[in-house]
Parts: C-alpha cells; structure tokens; sequence
C-alpha cells in the first residue's frame, strides 16, 4: 500500500512506521518547515493550513498521529492552546486535502485517545459511551470531529481512542526511576482504572485496520485486562524486583503536575475495546506483566 503519515517521529510512529515499512509498504512523512522535503518525505505546514493534495491522490491510507505529547508538563493556558492547536491543526488541514482530492485515500486513521470519556469512575465504558468532561474529553471529541470532517462516502475514518501505551519510550520510561530507587507505588486513592495498550498490540490493530476495509468509527485501544493503578504499581515493581508501596498522595500530584495530574493520574476510566474485539482482532500482549517485561 502507498501510506501517508503525519506525526511520524513520535512515540506510535516510531514504531509503525518500521513494520510498515518491513511489510513492504511504500511509506511517506509528512514533514514541516523548514524541512523542504527529501527521500520518502513530504513538505506541509499544518499551522497554516498548507498540504498539497496532490500528494495524498491515489493513496490507500493517511494515518494521523500528529499532536503535542500531552504528559511534557504542567498544563499553563499557553500548553493547553498548543496540544489543542497541534492536533487540530494538523488534522483539519489532512481532512480539507483529502476533500480536494480527485482520487481521495481510502482511509483515514486518525489519532484520539480515552481522555474522551474523562473521569468516570467504575462506569464501564466502550465506544458507544458519551463525551465525558474536562479539557481532554472536549479536546478528543473536537480532534474526533475535525477527522470525521472528510467526505465519509470517499474515505473510511478509524478513530484510535489510545489508553496509556506501554513503550520504553513512553509514560513507563519516566516511571523507571522512582521504582528503580524503591519510592515507586500508587497515585492517589490507588483504585482508578488506567486503561493502557502494548506498543505491539497498537502497531498491531493498525496494520489489521489497514487490511480490514469493513472497520470504522471510533476504537477503544486498551488491552482487555482492566487494571487499576495500585495493581499498574505492584505489577511494575514486580516486574523490576522493587518494592511498590509508598504511594503519591493525591494533594502531591496535584501539587506537582496541576490539572495534568487530575486528568492522567488521578482520573478513572474503566474502558473496554468491545468495538475492537468485535471486528476480530486478537490481541498480542493482554497481559500487562507481559507486556512490560516485553518493553523493558
């Protein structure tokens, strides 16, 4: 296939792009300025609304995974603009070109995340569940609306609503250290859900998405196995041979990380991939033991 991607150098794409490609697909990037475009790359500004849609004509796929990592720091308004903006941005610009297109890829898969349904305590959640609130539910469903922005009837859209993906490179990097030194353990009350997805299991759906053509709409990533974030902390400190039980007090992690502790460590969200699992996919790392050890 002729694949089309944007936000190529970040966590999931750091990984896709590889198996794509040793799967014999042709893959091109999207680059920005003042990247003029070289082997395999394409020139766009997705601030100013600038891609040429010449460039997606004919493709099979354009995979969005452009915006700013929401876990870098403290959400001060000027961060907030920016990871809204950087995903915005990026996709409307996607969408308008593929509009332009006289021969429009077959399929969009854009980036989304779990933040959708916000916190929502023990409430089971699955794809059909509604908008939840707070700043990263309204900026998933506005990210979500602006990919369904192309003419569905030319183009399929996937939406990959992305728990906590387990990466070395990821959030499970920089919670090494602290269990490393035996001062790791849980956040808060401990009993949130933190719904999370191997990095293998996220390559994976997108390369079944990809051959799949009847799958659309929005899909949960997250592993089957429901874990909660006391059960997140002993599993790593297992996994590390360290100790687990000193937990961060929820005033701590909010004294430390603001609103950005609120959302990602203290929410809950009990969410299940019951779209995913209905297409067929079967998941490579559901265990999160598994899972860690295989990042690690």
């Amino acid at each position: 296939m002729k694949i089309i991607v944007s936000g190529a150098g970040g966590l999931i794409g750091s990984h896709l792009l590889p198996s794509l490609e040793a799967a014999g697909h042709e893959v091109k990037r999207l680059v920005r300025p003042p990247t003029e475009g070289g082997p395999g790359e394409i020139p766009w500004n997705p601030d100013a609304g600038d891609l040429d849609s010449s460039v997606l004509d004919g493709a099979d796929a354009v995979i969005n995974l452009n915006g700013r990592n929401i876990g870098e720091g403290r959400w001060r308004p000027a961060v907030k603009d920016a990871l809204r903006s950087s995903r915005l941005n990026a996709t409307t610009t996607i969408t308008a070109a593929i509009n332009r297109c006289d021969s429009p890829p077959r399929t969009l898969i854009n980036a989304s995340a779990v933040g959708y349904y916000g916190d929502r305590g023990d409430e089971i959640l699955d794809e059909s569940s509604p908008v939840g609130e707070g700043f990263l539910a309204e900026l998933s469903r506005d990210w979500e609306a602006a990919a369904n922005g192309v003419a569905s009837a030319r183009t399929r859209v996937v939406l990959l609503r992305l728990g906590m993906v387990v990466a070395r490179d990821g959030a499970l990097g920089r919670m090494l250290t602290p269990f490393k030194l035996g001062v790791g353990g849980p956040i808060g009350s401990g009993r949130q859900f933190w719904p999370w997805v191997a990095i293998d299991d996220v390559v994976g759906i997108v390369h079944f998405i990809l051959e799949k053509e009847d799958v659309a709409g929005p899909l949960n990533l997250v592993s089957p196995q429901e874990i909660r974030c006391a059960e997140f902390a002993r599993t790593l400190g297992r996994v590390l041979g360290r100790p687990a039980v000193l937990p961060m007090p929820a005033f701590a992690a909010r004294l430390a990380l603001g609103e950005m502790a609120e959302a990602l460590l203290l929410a809950s969200a009990r969410v299940r991939p019951q779209a995913l699992e209905a297409t067929g996919y079967t998941f490579q790392t559901p265990d999160l033991d598994e899972a860690i050890r295989a990042a690690l």
